[in-house]
């Protein structure tokens, strides 16, 4: 049961609240361990999770909302800082829609080959290449999480999966989905085609074949790209095909996140 270290605020230049007033200095707060949750949904699902807290920045009605939540955490203390909502808003610089904000410590990244060998069979797994976008990212997590996806591959071209619009993004669901942060893709994808999975480089090509036409049922790993420049030719040379969504001719993609979940629904749907 967690001791609650409750702090009432009344100034935004606490050197403790840095965390909050630096919202945007995301590779700061990664080389710190540390990332920022920004919504009262995900400040819960934080909560319920295994990710460490190390304070809450809430106004008084959300700190009884909440509370017993906070005391039934396994850690020794959080720090509680209470004040209103209008000084919330100067200390991070924003509109606060809530009242509740939360500092977390990022988990230790899983290993890939122990997630290989430990998932149950057949895998589905997604892989992401140059997302510079960080809700869309969150969004991503959140249908993989959705759809059952045994983790999620991020490359080192993509915006980290712990920004704060990207853990906002996921409304949560970064913190029940297992993220492997690969600093090559290419040896990442030739990981999994050694262990028998089969990547699946999703790219509208001539050479692609229609998603509904492709067998789902083994284990599988959709490799997704920007909107814009989509995958690398690199990327889809690693892959074993291409793989696309049917669409008029008048379209040419979907959002990211959008047809992530579509692949992903019809792996699943064919599972099933």
């Amino acid at each position: 049961m967690a001791k609650l270290l409750i702090s009432s605020i009344e100034s935004f230049d606490t050197p403790e609240l840095e965390p909050y007033r630096t919202l945007r200095q995301v590779d700061e707060h990664e080389q710190a361990g540390i990332f920022v949750a920004t919504n009262a949904k995900v400040v819960q699902r934080l909560l319920a999770s295994r990710f460490g807290v190390i304070s809450v920045l809430l106004t008084k009605e959300w700190f009884a909302a909440i509370e017993s939540a906070l005391r039934s955490r396994v850690e020794d203390e959080i720090i509680v800082y209470i004040g209103d909502k209008v000084l919330l808003e100067k200390i991070t610089g924003y509109h606060v829609h809530q009242g509740a904000l939360a500092v977390g410590k990022i988990l230790a990244q899983p290993n890939i080959d122990t997630l290989l060998a430990s998932s149950s069979r057949p895998l589905l797994v997604a892989a992401v290449e140059g997302i510079a976008s960080a809700e869309n990212l969150g969004a991503i997590v959140r249908s993989c999480a959705a759809f059952g996806a045994h983790f999620l591959i991020v490359g080192e071209t993509c915006v980290s999966p712990f920004q704060r619009r990207s853990v906002s993004g996921s409304m949560g669901s970064i913190f029940e989905m297992p993220i492997v942060r690969s600093e090559n893709l290419l040896a990442t994808i030739s990981r999994l085609r050694a262990h028998g999975v089969r990547c699946l480089a999703t790219d509208l090509s001539p050479d692609a074949k229609k998603l509904s036409a492709v067998d789902l049922c083994g284990d599988v790993c959709f490799v997704f790209g920007a909107e814009g420049p989509g995958l690398s030719d690199a990327v889809i040379s690693a892959c074993d095909e291409i793989v696309e969504i049917p669409m008029p001719s008048h379209m040419n993609s979907l959002n990211v996140a959008a047809a992530a979940a579509v692949f992903l629904y019809e792996a699943v749907r064919q599972r099933e």
